[in-house]
């Protein structure tokens, strides 16, 4: 399907029936379910109703206890319920299970970090030769790469659809200087997924399996859909006139996509995965504690996605909070399946969330993104938020037109844009015409995405300065739509990224 299917979600108003929920402990006598985890139960079946999400798979890491459950169904074509062993796409998740299979042979001194990446692949290119040539492991995991990162072209179903992506990458433009900039970038964990492929010398989904779904007996994680016979499949749903309908044509993602985003993978599986990277004892230790913390630290550069980020370390997420402790987070998109995940080392704490419906991201911001989970389960906030409105004055340097591209499935990019306009104290962000946003400054730079109305979207965005201390693009997603004047470029229609 074209990636721009995805459009700008609204609330849905139609309710969907809810399977009864199975609370599932780790010990074998049924204990006393935490308050905690009613209240977050209630949260997730009333955003279901709300947002037209016919099934939902939970898993929640707490006081000691694990949480799993599901709510709903896979297809409202079947109604058969969600259980804790439903599969899911995981979307960008995906991208930490590389890493980590990554980290496993840098351990055994296979792949250094910080060597280039044309170490691993001699012949490696982008469009800049000097970035190609100089480019390392570790920026291509920290998203600090600076190409466009949204590179979806599909190159087919063999074991070559990895190494003909990455061979097709001359045609993504370079955006950033190397390693100075944040933006969110699927094609730079293509290559690191083909360097590991490389490296072990068997194909990358085997890689990974071997390395580190089956070590940690991740039972229900799987790349291609024929491996999953006998597995309950959540199946995924468009939204048509505010119901969710099963849309088959959701289901493919190009192979030479899965190192970014390829991975089905089942609540149950999502949690042992967190709990693996709390460094639990008693699960196996595929990495050594080192090797896995220093994964969750030394950021690259920060910015924003969804959230504020100190930056990104090996593929993990970075979030500050302003109580202190990290937030280490990803989460993942695709078409009718959309996920977050997210856990707290100093509060021992960790969620997962996977749902079945084009409007999931609507209940995925409301608890991987706002503050209602990270408060009422680890104490910690997001950092303070306040909106204030600005003189016209100031407003004035942010007016104008911000485009992103986006290279589809059939190879050919495609622009996506927002204009940009001062209204009332803040900006106002449309597409054809149509207000998409409200963007509302509470610190230099920085934005809270609101909806039209001016209700929250959960959302945080920031504007980026190039060296003369102009602003040079819109982060927004994560990814970077570069500033054009008012009245230089015309936008296209917006679209959410996917991955």
């Amino acid at each position: 399907m074209s990636l721009t299917r995805r459009t700008v979600l609204k609330s849905a108003a139609a309710a969907v029936p809810l399977a009864a929920a199975t609370t599932l402990p780790s010990s074998a006598t049924t204990l006393r379910e935490p308050v905690a985890i009613g209240r977050l139960a209630e949260k997730i079946q009333a955003g279901m109703a709300k947002y037209a999400i016919p099934g939902a798979g939970l898993g929640v890491w707490y006081r000691g206890r694990e949480y799993v459950r599901g709510f709903g169904v896979t297809s409202v074509d079947t109604n058969e319920p969600v259980t804790a062993d439903t599969v899911f796409r995981i979307g960008s998740t995906t991208k930490t299970f590389t890493a980590t299979a990554i980290m496993r042979l840098a351990e055994r001194g296979r792949i250094s970090l910080d060597r280039p990446v044309r170490a691993y692949l001699p012949d490696f290119a982008t469009a800049d030769p000097a970035v190609s040539a100089r480019v390392t492991v570790r920026q291509l995991l920290n998203h600090s790469a600076g190409w466009q990162g949204d590179y979806f072209e599909d190159t087919g179903d063999g074991d070559d659809a990895l190494p003909k992506y990455v061979a097709d990458m001359t045609k993504i433009p370079q955006l950033t200087p190397l390693g100075k900039v944040f933006s969110y970038n699927n094609a730079a964990i293509g290559v690191a997924g083909l360097i590991l492929e490389t490296v072990y010398g068997k194909t990358y989904e085997t890689a990974v399996r071997e390395l580190v779904i089956d070590p940690l007996g991740l039972d229900h994680s799987r790349y291609f859909r024929s491996e999953l016979a006998g597995f309950s499949v959540a199946a995924s749903h468009n939204i048509v006139d505010g119901k969710p309908v099963v849309e088959p044509s959701f289901d493919r993602v190009p192979r030479g996509l899965h190192a970014a985003g390829g991975l089905i993978s089942s609540p149950r599986d999502q949690l042992r995965y967190a709990r693996f990277h709390l460094g639990h004892s008693g699960l196996p230790q595929v990495i050594s504690d080192r090797t896995r913390l220093s994964m969750q630290s030394h950021p690259g550069p920060g910015g924003t996605l969804f959230v504020e980020l100190n930056g990104v370390g090996v593929s993990w997420m970075l979030r500050p909070t302003a109580q202190g402790p990290t937030v280490v987070q990803h989460g993942g998109d695709w078409s009718g399946q959309h996920s977050g995940f997210l856990f707290v080392p100093q509060r021992d704490f960790a969620i997962t969330l996977l749902t079945n419906s084009e409007s999931g991201p609507l209940l995925v911001a409301e608890l991987f993104a706002d503050d209602w989970a990270l408060q009422e389960f680890a104490g910690v906030d997001n950092l303070p938020a306040v909106p204030r409105e600005l003189p016209a004055r100031r407003l004035a340097e942010y007016v104008g037109t911000y485009v992103a591209q986006q290279i589809g499935f059939d190879g050919k990019p495609e622009d996506i844009g927002l204009d940009v306009t001062a209204d009332e104290g803040e900006l106002v962000a449309s597409a054809g015409g149509q207000a998409m946003f409200r963007f509302a400054f509470y610190r230099k730079d920085f934005v809270l995405a609101l909806n039209p109305d001016g209700t929250p979207t959960h959302t945080r965005a920031n504007f980026v300065r190039g060296d003369d201390g102009q602003v040079e693009w819109l982060r927004y997603g994560g990814r970077l739509f570069r500033f054009h004047a008012a009245g230089t470029r015309k936008p296209a229609a917006f679209s959410h990224r996917v991955l």
